[in-house]
C-alpha cells in the first residue's frame, strides 16, 4: 500500500467523521437539548468530535490534505440531520442507523487493506476504535427506534446510497 493510498484513506475518514459531527448537529438544532433521544445525540455528538480532531491531528502530522467538498460536506451533513429530524425522532435515528451501518462496513474494508498490507499500524488501531464507537451509535440508534422510522427501508437506502457516494467522492476530491 503507498502513500497516495493511506493519504485517501485519512482524507476521507477526516471528511466522514467531519460530516457526522455536522448530522448531529442539524439533529440537536431541531430536536433541542429537551427531547429525551438529546442526550444520546450529544454523547455520539462529542466520540464523533474526538474522531475528526485525532483525523485532523493525523492530517496536519503528515501532510495530508482535506477534501475540497468540505464546505459542501458541511452543508450537506447538516441538512441530512435536520431534515431527518424534521420528520422526527425515528428518522433521525434511521439516519444514524444508516450512516453508520455504511461506516461500519467502509471502516471494515479498510482494516483488511491495510492487515493485508500489513500498513501503517497507529492508522489501523485509530480506524478499529472508531468502528466500535460507530457500531455502538448504529446499535443505540436501533435501539431507539430506527426501522419505525416512515418508509425506513427507503429511507436507509437513500442514506447508505449517499453515504457510498460521498465517500468515493472525498477519496479523490
Amino acid at each position: 500500500m503507498d502513500k497516495s493510498e493511506l493519504n485517501r484513506m485519512i482524507r476521507v475518514d477526516q471528511a466522514g467523521e467531519f460530516g457526522a459531527t455536522r448530522i448531529y448537529a442539524g439533529q440537536l438544532a431541531v430536536m433541542g437539548d429537551r427531547h429525551p433521544l438529546s442526550a444520546e445525540i450529544t454523547a455520539m455528538a462529542a466520540q464523533e468530535d474526538v474522531h475528526h480532531e485525532k483525523f485532523n491531528a493525523l492530517m496536519a502530522e503528515r501532510g495530508v490534505r482535506p477534501t475540497a467538498l468540505h464546505p459542501f460536506w458541511s452543508m450537506a451533513g447538516y441538512a441530512l440531520g435536520a431534515g431527518t429530524a424534521l420528520l422526527g425522532p425515528e428518522a433521525a435515528m434511521a439516519c444514524t442507523a444508516a450512516v453508520e451501518t455504511e461506516i461500519d462496513k467502509h471502516y471494515s474494508d479498510q482494516l483488511d487493506a491495510l492487515a493485508e498490507n500489513n500498513a501503517d499500524p497507529e492508522l489501523s488501531e485509530m480506524i478499529e476504535e472508531f468502528r466500535e464507537d460507530e457500531r455502538e451509535h448504529r446499535d443505540a440508534a436501533f435501539a431507539a427506534g430506527a426501522e419505525k422510522a416512515p418508509a425506513y427501508p427507503l429511507l436507509s437506502g437513500v442514506i447508505r446510497l449517499g453515504c457510498r457516494a460521498a465517500i468515493k467522492i472525498s477519496e479523490r476530491i
